[in-house]
C-alpha cells in the first residue's frame, strides 16, 4: 500500500481495510470520499475448449460450493496445473 495515500479507514493493509469496511457502512463516511480516476488493462481473452459433460456437472457443483463461477475455478486449476508443469521441466533440464 502507498503510505501518501489518504485512508478512512486508517489501516495499515488490505486486510484492515476489508476488516474495517466489513464493520462499517460507507453512507456513514461518503462526506469523505472523493471522485478518483484509474485504469483497469485486462489482458485475457475468451477461448472454448470441449469439455465432459461429467467434468462440466461436477465443475459447476464445486464452484458453486466455493461460491466462484466455473469460470474462475477452472482458470485457478489450470493455473495450478501449469505451474507444477513448468516447475517439472525446469527441475529436468
Amino acid at each position: 500500500m502507498g503510505e501518501n495515500k489518504s485512508s478512512i479507514s486508517q489501516a495499515k493493509s488490505y486486510v484492515e481495510i476489508g476488516e474495517f469496511w466489513n464493520a462499517h457502512d460507507l453512507a456513514d463516511y461518503w462526506e469523505q470520499t472523493g471522485p478518483v480516476e484509474f485504469e483497469v488493462d485486462i489482458q485475457s481473452e475468451a477461448r472454448y475448449y470441449a469439455l465432459d459433460r461429467n467434468l462440466s456437472a461436477k465443475m459447476s457443483e464445486i464452484a458453486q460450493q466455493r461460491g466462484i463461477s466455473v469460470e474462475t475455478l477452472l482458470n485457478l486449476w489450470v493455473q495450478e496445473k501449469l505451474q507444477e508443469q513448468m516447475t517439472q521441466l525446469t527441475s529436468t533440464r
